[in-house]
């Protein structure tokens, strides 16, 4: 792989970027009182004729003055805070903007602005621009790239050369930093942060540290890039491809708020193709020639097994025709800390999740006929009861799959002088909800005789195992030594004892 200075990977960037269709323009000619000027301070981080031209070819049936008053909404902030204003607009970006006018007739409609068009890529505008300018209080900066989408800044990239002695990928992450201290309003509308330093290439959002900036690793999801293909191409062309970059930026990103700290995250690569793989794994395990049972993802410990089960019930939430969802686990630490990790993300799963305090607390949660995420343990099932329900529209997500989804065979047990026949948990759980489609998540799965985790569940959806998760440095190797400890008694001490 060789080497680029800074300019050359700016250079190099921008022609992946051309390579995936989108425009390109030099900062200084849309600048004030450049050649195609598009701005009319450098004060102006969006292109809002862009923006406008967008917006009213998006939303036709829309009158003209209901979207003018969408676009003054993204254009004025509410907030004093960068990343509550950041929140609020993301929520415009996946939600819409709410608007009302006037009929003919004179009624009242009620309706939504969107951003951006989900369903047809070309009928957004597509821009990637180099040294874009922004001038903000006593600041003048320039970022190396900036990608706008129907005239809005979402993505952000800070290159540094490989060649540079002193330049690396923290170098570029504290510049980012430094910016978003110094021209905040840039970041108002940022989705996405890409670093690079042409070795390593790296994503994360406005709230990560140095840390949670993550590799990607492949460009279709089936193969994981050659190391001679340079990250940064890599990273251009697997988050970029026009379709994919909207489908990332409404489904795959979530804000936790835990009341101190709003954290803003950006799904893994093998999170995003883990969960769309599942999702048509799913469609087809509810489908007439399914037989209900969805499959396995094996993601290794640490590798954030617990988000990408959210970003999968935010998948299904939206996109199979509102289902019921339990989340099933063996302990109740385990359901109390996977219960935050959803409550935390509410935005993205657009509900509440309710946690069962009991069999008939669960029995109520179920009692409805589509919606809602619900919590339990498998314990909460029991041997004989009649079905808590028998729709077809619950997806059963069990953590921990290799352990208590088991013991669907007999197993006769003496008690008080009689012979009984005992069944595990999972098979009382089955015969309480008849109907569900499953799918299992497990870090370790265990496969012997009565205990196939696949058998159970269906066949690998997705594998991300150790030696992935440490390469991405996901996970990083413990390094220990075995020592014997020499302890010596002495006579004193024996005869005491």
């Amino acid at each position: 792989m060789s080497k680029f200075d800074e300019d050359q990977l700016e250079q190099a960037g921008i022609n992946w970027f051309k390579e995936l269709n989108y425009t390109y323009m030099n900062g200084y000619e849309i600048s004030p009182g450049g050649k195609y000027q598009e701005r009319e301070s450098y004060k102006d981080v969006v292109l809002e004729e862009r923006l406008r031209n967008a917006l009213y070819s998006i939303n036709s049936d829309i009158p003209n003055k209901a979207i003018e008053i969408a676009i003054r909404e993204v254009l004025i902030p509410k907030e004093p805070s960068m990343i509550e204003n950041n929140h609020n607009f993301h929520e415009m970006v996946t939600d819409g903007i709410d608007v009302e006018y006037e009929r003919e007739d004179g009624s009242i409609k009620y309706d939504k602005v969107w951003l951006f068009d989900k369903t047809e890529k070309k009928n957004n505008d597509w821009l990637v621009v180099n040294q874009f300018t922004v001038q903000e209080g006593e600041y003048t900066r320039r970022p190396d790239i900036v990608v706008f989408v129907n005239g809005l800044p979402l993505v952000v990239m800070e290159l540094k050369s490989a060649v540079a002695e002193n330049a690396t990928i923290n170098t570029a992450y504290n510049k980012l930093q430094n910016y978003k201290d110094q021209i905040p309003s840039l970041f108002t509308y940022n989705e996405i942060l890409i670093i690079s330093d042409g070795h390593n290439a790296r994503a994360g959002t406005i709230t990560s540290n140095i840390e949670r900036f993550m590799t990607w690793r492949t460009i279709d999801g089936e193969e994981i890039a050659s190391k001679g293909i340079p990250e940064l191409e890599v990273l251009i062309k697997g988050i970029f491809d026009r379709e994919r970059f909207l489908e990332l930026i409404h489904d795959f990103i979530l804000f936790q708020d835990d009341g101190l700290n709003i954290t803003k995250i950006f799904a893994a690569y093998h999170q995003y193709h883990a969960v769309r793989k599942a999702i048509n794994s799913t469609e087809h395990a509810m489908g007439d020639e399914g037989d209900r049972r969805i499959g396995v993802i094996w993601h290794t410990q640490g590798s954030g097994k617990s988000l990408s089960m959210v970003f999968y019930s935010g998948k299904l939430v939206l996109g199979m025709d509102n289902p019921t969802i339990v989340v099933i686990t063996d302990r109740n630490d385990l359901d109390d800390q996977l219960f935050s990790t959803f409550s935390k993300s509410s935005q993205l799963l657009r509900q509440k999740p309710k946690q069962a305090d009991s069999r008939e607390d669960l029995k109520d949660l179920l009692s409805v006929e589509s919606g809602g995420i619900v919590f339990t343990t498998i314990q909460k099932f029991e041997e004989g009861d009649s079905p808590l329900t028998e729709r077809e529209n619950v997806i059963v997500i069990v953590d921990e799959a290799h352990r208590s989804q088991y013991g669907f065979d007999p197993n006769i047990k003496q008690i008080d002088d009689k012979a009984e026949t005992k069944y595990g948990y999972a098979k009382y759980m089955r015969d309480a909800l008849p109907n569900a489609s499953y799918i299992g998540f497990t870090g370790t799965p265990i496969d012997f005789i009565g205990r196939n985790t696949t058998g159970v569940f269906g066949g690998y959806i997705d594998i991300y195992d150790m030696t992935r998760a440490v390469e991405d440095e996901m996970t990083v190797k413990i390094y220990y030594e075995s020592k014997i400890v020499q302890v010596d008694i002495s006579e004193e001490n024996t005869s005491i004892a």
